[in-house]
């Protein structure tokens, strides 16, 4: 039986082979957007017992969920999970110290659609984690959009990512061009 090749090429495995060749034991790295953790896990797994990541997200649900996987796999003292914006980021971690920032805009899987990222909290995200990233660092985004909700948001970022200084970041956008129903934006942004 032949499988659809959709199921087995997302936006989600782009990301995760991304950040698997740049990400080394050791490492800093930051989850912007928690949600239910799996990027949480991923980097974990991959900063080592001696690497530290710092996870955000401004809904309890997500935290607890966060904690919960990490706990279950052995990672929570890897990890610190933060009930906060990831406009905030920068309060957490010192300018060129960070390896790997990863963000997924859009709701909560399996959450209230009517709680999701937002243009301004976003690109003021996007903005702090730049300054954060050390040379050689990575970015990657993920912007998820439809329904009622999203469009603003990916309008906003899809404009503001053009005026990433280019001096000093490359940013790589890879829309799926023939897909329907919205869907999702990788997007990479390497510094250096």
């Amino acid at each position: 039986m032949k499988t659809d090749p959709r199921k087995h090429f997302s936006a989600l495995d782009i990301i995760h082979k991304v950040l698997r060749e740049h990400i080394s034991p050791g490492d800093i790295c930051i989850d912007a957007t928690a949600g239910r953790g799996r990027d949480t896990l991923l980097l974990a797994e991959l900063v080592g017992e001696n690497g530290k990541v710092t996870a955000f997200d401004i809904q309890e649900e997500s935290v607890y969920s966060t904690r919960t996987l990490l706990r279950e796999n052995g990672m929570e003292s890897r990890a610190q999970v933060i009930l906060d914006s990831h406009a905030n980021m920068i309060n957490y971690a010192q300018p060129g110290t960070v390896s790997a920032i990863t963000f997924n805009f859009g709701w909560l899987p399996g959450g209230d659609h009517n709680i999701f990222t937002n243009p301004e909290t976003s690109i003021a995200a996007i903005k702090s984690g730049l300054s954060l990233l050390l040379d050689g660092g990575i970015m990657t985004l993920i912007i998820y959009y439809g329904r009622e909700t999203g469009f603003a948001e990916r309008d906003a970022l899809l404009s503001f990512l053009p005026t990433v200084d280019s001096d000093i970041y490359t940013v790589v956008e890879m829309p799926f061009v023939n897909r329907t129903n919205c869907p999702p934006i990788p997007i990479i942004i390497l510094k250096g």
